[in-house]
């Protein structure tokens, strides 16, 4: 399977830019592309489903997991563990630019957001 960029549409949520590559698919993980404009923000949320794997590509994020901050810039990783609260923000001067995979797939209904 092959997937092209521009054959496929942003999607944005609360201010990130996300693009979704293995959309509709029925597939084992899913695959997306996260551009965090500066001063956009995850909000705290775990995954009823899903391990979550975060490569920073450009820019920095300050990622909070379980309570613990770290931040990270190009080519630092994140592993989020399914069910691990986590959230994170652009607190650099450029757009931050993230490859998620979850593993299983992504399913929105399995995602928990923190109030």
């Amino acid at each position: 399977m092959f997937v092209k960029q521009d054959s496929l549409e942003a999607i944005e949520f609360e201010g990130l830019q996300i693009v979704d590559y293995t959309a509709g698919r029925d597939l084992d993980s899913s695959l997306a592309f996260i551009s965090v404009p500066v001063g956009a923000a995850h909000a705290e949320a775990y995954s009823k489903r899903s391990d979550k794997y975060y490569l920073v590509i450009d820019g920095a994020v300050l990622f909070c997991l379980e309570g613990h901050e770290e931040t990270l810039s190009k080519g630092d990783f994140c592993f989020v563990e399914r069910g691990r609260h986590f959230s994170y923000r652009n607190i650099g001067a450029v757009q931050a630019n993230l490859v998620l995979v979850h593993t299983p797939s992504f399913r929105l209904d399995q995602e928990v957001f923190v109030k």
